[in-house]
């Protein structure tokens, strides 16, 4: 595919929430949890190393709005779980709609908005109903008249799954069996609104109207996995093999893990009850699969297809057991890092390719797929030169991350390479993972002493790539890591003397 074949054509964006990569088939679950995407997949490019910038639903979101980090949009944190961040992107932050639209697209949101919380789709430029929130907002009214007009019953849990909190008081609500069926599920009004999109946007022609940017965004998978009975359990749990990394100790790991540990009630569940959890989340995949398969089949009978650029992703992964975790939070492992990632572009042909990208790349992605102006300022590299092909396209074997809390303010960074991983915590200890002997991520090796020199050079990466960034975390790194000689004054004062000479860099 060339540059020119890929733009000014229809565009639509799925994106879901809290999504593991090993819950799709195309990413090696063998028990087919997702069909339609795994058909995606084939006639498509997979990025088998694609990360989000930050593991939480707003920063990640608002990110992939304005093309911009979290540090330089300042949305750092959940309403839902603000300690004291910005709670709406700034006016001065532009997003990628503007150039879409001056490009006389027309631009459409279905579902999860979650970017701040009084500023709606509309504020960005989007038709589309606001539904506000971080989960499935069943009382909504536009739900709940779906429901009545079609005489489909409304929502109403039949069980539930939960564990205790520390403290004794009940906790997390993880699972439970909706009294619903299929079609009167969220998703399945998600999805009914899609295809309306599509139906309006197109009106009967492939031809002479205007092009459309179409983003359908899924609440799930994230938990709780609540659902029909017959996606909870249409995966046997004896099928679920546990990841290996349950068998975290937490012994040189910083203290917080274990606290999130029993947050999220980990210890209150059995191995099998772990794999039944497992397995419905599956479930909760293969539900959304399946309308999305609806939404593909719409845009076959439109007469779009063909023609259609097709993008599927998700904000950040889940933990679901792993490291006896769950849900996300201030651990960064690859199991809420690695994000599923898949472009089919019309032409372009079937690819695997093993670049390290980022969520933050599909910003310029998008507005170079509409022949927009790609904005200054971005943070992200166009994805359209690596699409049909397994070339890298001269990016470095490299990916970086931020954190800045959930439930309480806990910055961290993350240097993450093809065999070695750094985290740098300032409230804790600092990690270093060997990727190649220790996948699992399960052995922190940030002190072992035949390692000094690794750390050393992921240290100085890190520390570089913060400070051209204009990211200040870096001035901890100043003083707390080997980052060499320093070219400036670390009190940040003009005092004179000894304490404000420029020092020489090595």
């Amino acid at each position: 595919m060339t540059r020119a074949d890929s733009k000014g054509g229809d565009i639509l964006f799925i994106l879901t929430d809290q999504h593991r990569i090993d819950t799709l088939g195309l990413y090696g679950n063998a028990y087919n949890p997702s069909p339609n995407l795994d058909a995606l997949a084939a006639e498509a490019t997979v990025f088998d190393n694609a990360f989000t910038p930050t593991a939480i639903c707003t920063p990640a979101r608002a990110t992939l709005l304005t093309g911009r980090l979290p540090f330089r949009h300042k949305l750092l944190a959940n309403h839902e779980r603000n300690v004291g961040y910005a709670e709406d992107l700034g006016d001065d932050e532009v997003p990628f709609t503007e150039p879409l639209r001056e490009r006389g697209y027309r631009c459409g949101l279905v579902g999860k908005w979650h970017v701040g919380h009084r500023k709606g789709p509309s504020a960005f430029g989007f038709e589309g109903t606001h539904l506000p929130g971080w989960h499935n907002p069943v009382h909504h009214p536009e739900y709940e008249s779906w429901l009545s007009e079609r005489g489909l019953p409304g929502y109403r849990l039949l069980t539930e799954v939960r564990g205790r909190f520390p403290n004794g008081q009940p906790g997390n609500l993880l699972a439970g069996i909706l009294d619903q069926p299929p079609e009167a599920t969220f998703e399945h009004f998600l999805a009914d609104q899609a295809i309306a999109a599509l139906r309006r946007y197109t009106q009967g022609r492939t031809k002479g109207r205007p092009p459309f940017f179409l983003a359908l965004h899924f609440f799930g998978p994230h938990l709780p996995y609540l659902l029909p009975e017959e996606f909870y359990t249409r995966f046997d749990p004896a099928h679920v093999a546990l990841p290996r990394s349950m068998m975290e100790t937490f012994e040189g790991k910083p203290a917080v893990q274990r606290s999130y540990s029993a947050h999220w009630s980990f210890d209150d569940f059995s191995p099998e009850q772990w794999q039944g959890l497992i397995a419905a989340y599956w479930g909760y995949v293969a539900l959304i699969d399946m309308e999305i398969g609806r939404v593909f089949d719409e845009a076959r009978d439109l007469g779009i297809w063909d023609s259609l650029t097709v993008i599927f992703s998700a904000d950040h992964g889940e933990f679901t057991g792993s490291h006896r975790l769950n849900d996300k939070g201030p651990a960064m492992y690859d199991d809420i890092y690695r994000i599923p990632l898949v472009v089919r572009a019309p032409h372009a042909g079937a690819a695997r390719n093993a670049t390290f990208v980022s969520l933050t790349d599909l910003t310029p992605t998008f507005c170079e797929l509409a022949g927009a102006e790609v904005q200054p300022g971005y943070d992200g590299r166009s994805l359209l030169p690596l699409i049909g092909s397994a070339d890298n396209d001269g990016r470095p074997p490299e990916v970086f991350a931020e954190f800045h809390g959930h439930h309480f303010p806990y910055p961290q960074r993350m240097l993450r390479t093809e065999r070695w991983k750094l985290v740098v915590n300032p409230a804790g200890l600092n990690e270093l993972y060997d990727l190649l002997l220790d996948p699992d991520e399960l052995l922190n090796q940030y002190h072992h002493p035949e390692l000094a020199q690794v750390r050393s050079d992921l240290e100085r990466r890190l520390y570089e790539v913060l400070r051209e960034r204009g990211d200040n975390f870096y001035h901890w790194m100043t003083s707390m890591s080997s980052v060499g000689k320093l070219t400036y004054d670390p009190t940040l004062g003009s005092f004179g003397g000894s304490t404000g000479a420029v020092m020489e860099e090595k």
